[in-house]
């Protein structure tokens, strides 16, 4: 119980600033911000718990955006089980990923390539596909309505979007207490010896990309839902794999509030950089490479370990 308070803790406080903020900039940071989080919790299960490194999960972000979207666009489905339906293909291109990866013996950097592979095939597809609007993009019409999954005010939605941060949370917990945890660690730290003591490595990497894609396609469906516009580039562009992979990495990998923590640093980071840079194109993303860099050289290579270094200090 001690370990949910922590969660609990932070829903409420996050679930009070549209109480007490009314500024819509403010908001959209926030909003924003979680859907990050969310993807980023997606990344966490399978690279930060499982030690497999994916630099292509804009391709589980972008179907459930684009299926979410497209349902709703195209067959006129309503917003909720689009959302869903979203989910669980994303879910499925996890493991359709993942199976054709790991059966193949793919792991590290091969792994990581192929995932990126992945995703700019989607990018491409999607860019040339009529259904998907092709590079026009596609608009989710504008009915703002619960019923719809669209909310008149920003706060709304920012309540929407904490109650699933909240739920990915709760899951990490319970994943990380779980059999599945306990091997996805010993995968992660010595997978030969893991099959060893009787771990299906295959099985339980199937299982872990399954469960990252689903959740990283829940954030996207989130972004559709929240901007109703998706083209090629946004939905399974390198932003979205360049911001899932380094906010667990800043706020602690295969930890439970290091995707939160490390999407509300590289978020703030982002947005003092343009307030200060002016409107330079892609400005973010040269700090994002820049601090990726450094943490990856410089020991300890996250945020916590960095504080606990200092305290012994």
């Amino acid at each position: 119980m001690k370990a949910v308070l922590p969660i609990l803790a932070f829903a409420v406080l996050m679930g009070l600033a549209p109480l007490m903020v009314a500024s819509n900039v403010v908001l959209n940071f926030l909003v924003f911000t979680l859907i990050i989080a969310l993807a980023a919790q997606g990344w966490n299960l399978l690279g930060g718990y499982g030690g497999q490194y994916s630099f292509g999960h804009a391709a589980f972000f972008g179907t459930g955006a684009y299926v979410t979207a497209i349902l709703q666009v195209r067959y006129g489905m309503n917003a909720y089980p689009a959302f869903t339906a979203g989910i669980g293909f994303a879910a499925l291109v996890g493991l359709v990923i993942g199976f054709l990866a790991f059966r193949s013996g793919l792991r590290g950097s091969y792994f990581a390539l192929v995932t990126l592979a992945f995703a700019e095939v989607f990018r491409v597809l999607a860019n040339a596909a009529e259904m998907t609007g092709g590079a026009a993009g596609i608009l989710i019409r504008l009915q703002a309505n619960p019923a719809n999954f669209q909310f008149a005010e920003r706060g709304t939605f920012l309540w929407v979007a904490l109650a699933l941060v909240t739920l990915a949370l709760l899951a990490t917990l319970a994943l990380e207490r779980s059999r599945l945890g306990a091997q996805l660690v010993a995968v992660r730290e010595n997978e030969a010896a893991a099959q060893a003591l009787g771990v299906d490595v295959l099985a339980v990497k199937l299982r872990a990309i399954t469960l990252s894609a689903a959740m990283t396609g829940a954030a996207g469906g989130l972004y559709a839902q929240y901007f109703l516009y998706l083209d090629a580039n946004i939905a399974y562009g390198t932003w979205i794999s360049v911001e899932a992979l380094l906010a667990p990495i800043v706020g602690g990998a295969g930890t439970v509030f290091g995707p939160v923590l490390g999407a509300v640093i590289l978020h703030g980071l982002g947005e003092a950089t343009k307030s200060l840079a002016g409107s330079i194109p892609g400005i973010d993303l040269v700090i994002f490479g820049i601090v990726l860099i450094l943490v990856v050289r410089f020991p300890p290579r996250d945020l916590p370990g960095l504080l606990r270094l200092r305290r012994r200090a």
